[in-house]
């Protein structure tokens, strides 16, 4: 991306997003983008499965907003979760869609198992190799 804003208010990349560059989205539409992210798993900061991490903005907004939304933090941040193979990957551009997500976060954690973590690590296969919902 051409322009990183790091304050109260932070806007999320959508389709067509002008700060994208050519090289960046084609990063974004075939997920590898995500690879750095194994660093962190590697260092214990990140796991694999878990809620999707969000900016610090957005954990102000919707903790008043969306019941039950500061609990998805009890876990660590995963680089793929429940809510990404459940068609809520992308753009949370109404607080339905982030309501939605944390829903699936919540379910999440409510009913963890380990056949959970390796079903949602092969439906995030699945999802990266059609495309879906990537921008």
């Amino acid at each position: 991306m051409r322009v990183c804003e790091d304050g109260e208010r932070v806007t999320q990349a959508r389709g067509g997003d002008p700060r994208v560059t050519r090289f960046g989205a084609f990063l974004r539409r075939t997920s590898l983008d995500e690879l750095p992210q194994f660093i962190n798993v590697l260092q214990g900061r990140m796991s694999i499965v878990g809620p999707r991490p969000h900016a610090v903005a957005h954990n102000e907004l919707y903790r008043g907003l969306i019941g039950g939304y500061m609990l998805r933090h009890k876990v660590k941040p995963g680089i793929t979760g429940l809510a990404q193979v459940s068609g809520f990957r992308g753009e949370t551009d109404t607080i339905d869609k982030m309501s939605a997500r944390i829903h699936c976060d919540l379910e999440y954690l409510r009913h963890w198992s380990l056949q959970l973590d390796l079903s949602i690590i092969l439906k995030t296969f699945l999802v990266v190799v059609s495309g879906r919902n990537a921008c």
